[in-house]
């Protein structure tokens, strides 16, 4: 009974021992994993790669072939992850088997694989085959974005005339504002949208025409962004309308003032400051064809911007001042020479011609802008022919000569005040008589605490145009026209505006 009892055990003791060696040989059985890594559609080998599995097992990178290898890897089933930067990281199922070899390849994506195109730009404004679009237009597109990328846009612009291609890149926004167009020109444009992964993606072409060429007959200014810019406008439509037909001739980036005509020669002369200069420019009256006129000898004075000039001759020369001295020019900006001096340390700030004699009006005033006068010379003779005004305290200003010679505008400040800011206070406008030397006051619905400035003629010497503007030196200014024969008697031309000129 006890052999019986022994014999039992023992097998017992067997039975157990093998099931445990088993066991023990199921998990420590061995197979090997091997693998390729190439990039997706071009099949280069990528070295350094990063091979891990889930479970862990080894890790270890990839060779310069793209190749790698784990020996000894326990029996079983895996996910086997393959990462590198620039590419999107990738998983792969893996069963190994006892004293097997098994192989996966990784066909790895660019992180830019996944990357969306941008969207085509619709172009919005102009519409294709606009007409009459402005000189200055606000190019507007849709956006083209379609995923996080950001978009760089080029909108390229072709003069349908010239063929000249302006081309505007890296541009953030949807709208670009763009000046100048020539007038009565067909224009090409065309937006390209680039995410900087993906090919660019362009709009489609659209066309579109430009104003035509117009009539205006007033000049004057507006102040944009801080600088000066001269635009052209039209004969009010009827009772009420103002700012009409209006064109920017010159553009924001430079301070362009005191615009001029000359309907014999068809050219608008201004003032642009260069550096801390001012100097005569021409143009046409569409605001093309810019070129500056003087060079050696500047537009200087007694503040640039009371400074003014005159054309003579025809349109074939101008006369302007430089401190105390009066020059002559050519229009091609040839024969500039000195043509009449003012020996009392004065400076000469505005000058004014007639078409019927060598008759000047100029204007004079200390370094303060005081103590002026108001003379008229005879260029030939260099000697005063006529005293318009003088020693009147405050300030003079707006000087304009008659067509015929027989009379003269200016403004004089009443209030008499004199101040460092030469700030006037009561501004009004007086015509002066050759004939008899009698002076006028032109009465204006001017309301008290503004001023009446630049007074000038209009072609037929019927009215005045001039500007007005509170006191303050900060309100809006106005341009207005009067009939010097009706008293109190004006009608708004222009908002925002000054320095008028009416041909």
């Amino acid at each position: 009974m006890k052999k019986n009892k022994l014999y039992l055990l023992g097998f017992v003791f067997a039975v157990i021992f093998c099931g445990c060696e088993e066991e023990s040989i199921a998990e420590h059985s061995f197979g090997t994993l091997t693998g390729t890594v190439v990039s997706k559609g071009k099949n280069i080998p990528l070295s350094n790669v990063k091979i891990s599995t889930t479970p862990v097992s080894t890790t270890l990178f990839t060779d310069i072939d793209g190749n790698f290898q784990i020996e000894d890897i326990a029996i079983g089933k895996y996910s086997v992850q393959a990462e590198i930067e620039e590419f999107q990281t990738t998983f792969k199922a893996a069963t190994i088997m006892e004293a097997k070899t098994v192989h996966i390849v990784f066909e790895l994506d660019s992180l830019d694989a996944g990357n969306l195109s941008p969207l085509a730009p619709k172009l919005l404004f102009p519409a294709d085959k606009s007409q009459e679009v402005p000189v200055k237009t606000a190019f507007t597109w849709s956006s083209s974005k379609n995923d996080k990328d950001n978009i760089d846009y080029t909108l390229e612009l072709r003069n349908g005339a010239t063929n000249q291609v302006s081309v505007y890149e890296a541009l953030k926004d949807t709208v670009l504002t763009i000046e100048h167009l020539a007038i009565g020109v067909n224009y090409f444009w065309q937006v390209t949208a680039d995410d900087g992964v993906n090919s660019p993606v362009k709009s489609a072409l659209s066309s579109f025409t430009t104003k035509e060429t117009t009539n205006n007959r007033f000049f004057y200014v507006r102040d944009i962004d801080g600088n000066n810019v001269i635009f052209s406008g039209a004969e009010p439509t009827g009772n009420g309308s103002f700012n009409q037909n209006e064109l920017q001739l010159t553009n924001t980036n430079n301070n362009s003032y005191r615009p001029v005509k000359n309907n014999t020669v068809g050219k608008i002369a201004f003032l642009r400051t260069v550096g801390t200069q001012a100097h005569l420019f021409a143009m046409n009256p569409d605001g093309s064809g810019v070129k500056q006129i003087t060079a050696a000898v500047s537009v200087a004075g007694f503040r640039q911007d009371e400074l003014e000039f005159s054309w003579y001759d025809n349109g074939a020369k101008l006369y302007y001042p430089n401190f105390n001295k009066l020059y002559s020019i050519n229009l091609n900006g040839s024969g500039n020479k000195l043509v009449y001096e003012v020996v009392n340390g004065s400076f000469i700030s505005e000058v004014a011609v007639n078409a019927v004699n060598n008759l000047i009006a100029i204007k004079t005033n200390d370094a303060n802008g005081y103590n002026a006068r108001i003379v008229v010379v005879d260029i030939a003779t260099g000697t005063e022919q006529n005293v318009v005004v003088e020693g009147q305290p405050g300030a003079l200003g707006g000087l304009d000569f008659s067509v015929d010679g027989t009379k003269i505008l200016f403004t004089r400040d009443v209030s008499g005040v004199e101040n460092a800011e030469y700030r006037q206070l009561d501004a009004r406008i007086f015509e002066y008589s050759l004939a008899n030397g009698n002076v006028v006051e032109i009465t204006t619905k001017k309301t008290a605490g503004t001023n009446n400035l630049d007074p000038k003629y209009s072609p037929d010497e019927g009215t005045i145009i001039f500007t007005n503007t509170s006191n303050d030196g900060l309100s809006e200014k106005k341009i207005f026209r009067t009939n010097a024969s009706e008293s109190n008697s004006s009608q708004l031309l222009f908002t925002n505006a000054f320095m008028p000129n009416w041909e």
